[in-house]
């Protein structure tokens, strides 16, 4: 049904071909099965090991230990230190590698 409504819109059958050779991946959905992403074979389809994730999938710690450049939103830095010692400053997008 989406299909057309979206007709400039490419539809693959699962997230790690939607991931194939992409810029940066954008998580809008907390769905299971993004939860689930075996991180090591995303960050080899990747282009560039990227990550925006706007529904807060992924703890920080974690995407970093698998190399990733990460960005979340509306966390905050956390009290204790935690997440890998990330302040929220360190979370931009900047850091990105040409």
């Amino acid at each position: 049904e989406a299909e057309a409504l979206l007709p400039g819109v490419e539809f693959v059958a699962g997230p790690y071909e939607a991931a194939d050779q992409a810029d940066v991946l954008l998580i809008l959905t907390e769905w299971d099965q993004f939860r689930a992403l075996d991180l090591e074979r995303l960050k080899s389809l990747l282009a560039a090991p990227v990550v925006v994730d706007l529904r807060n999938v992924y703890k920080p710690h974690e995407m970093v230990r698998h190399g990733f450049t990460y960005a979340s939103v509306g966390r905050g830095a956390p009290a204790d230190g935690g997440d890998a010692g990330l302040k929220t400053g360190e979370r931009q997008m900047d850091a990105v590698p040409n």
